[in-house]
């Protein structure tokens, strides 16, 4: 299961996109509201969540995904539920934990991306990355380090959920939904 948590000032794209293309691919997709069954997007979209917070248990092989969006990433940071569940999901190696555009910077700020590891997030907030020890590689859509998939912002949303369903389904499920979208 993919959970993608969702508060209140989420980047559209960055949870529907990846969510639509890990859907097409025949993985199962939980959108899930941190504060609530509903939530209002930073471009005005409200979406109904498939789950709240509190209904989320993490087994292997799942997938936690957190979009961007500076006012969903805010909430998630200072959501101690929703942070504990990134936490967890961070610590286990089977299960994966990905984050595109501001919320990278929330893992980082937060200790969760291991010194070393490679990752992407939105230019001109690699600073954060910096910090944690890890190494920017703010040329790619998105990188894959370990059990940690970052994306770099809302234009590499598709390329990111292809990643997203690489590493679940595998390549051929990737490439079989990258054709049948026309990317």
């Amino acid at each position: 299961m993919v959970y993608i948590l969702l508060g209140t000032g989420f980047e559209t794209a960055e949870a529907l996109a990846p969510a639509d293309v890990l859907r097409r691919g025949g993985v199962a997709v939980s959108l899930v509201g941190v504060s609530g069954p509903t939530v209002t997007s930073a471009q005005a979209v409200t979406v109904t969540a498939d789950l709240t917070l509190d209904q989320v248990k993490l087994a292997p092989g799942d997938m936690v995904m957190l979009p961007g969006g500076l006012g969903g990433v805010d909430v998630l940071e200072h959501d101690a539920a929703a942070m504990a569940l990134v936490s967890q999901a961070a610590a286990d190696p089977q299960v994966w934990l990905c984050a595109i555009c501001a919320a990278p910077t929330l893992l980082a700020r937060a200790g969760l991306i291991p010194a070393g590891s490679r990752a992407v997030c939105y230019p001109g907030m690699e600073g954060d990355l910096v910090k944690a020890g890890a190494v920017p590689c703010m040329e790619e859509p998105f990188v894959l380090s370990d059990h940690l998939i970052t994306g770099r912002a809302a234009g590499s949303s598709f390329e990111f959920g292809l990643a997203l369903l690489s590493a679940l389904a595998g390549p051929e499920a990737a490439q079989r939904v990258k054709g049948a979208i026309h990317l």
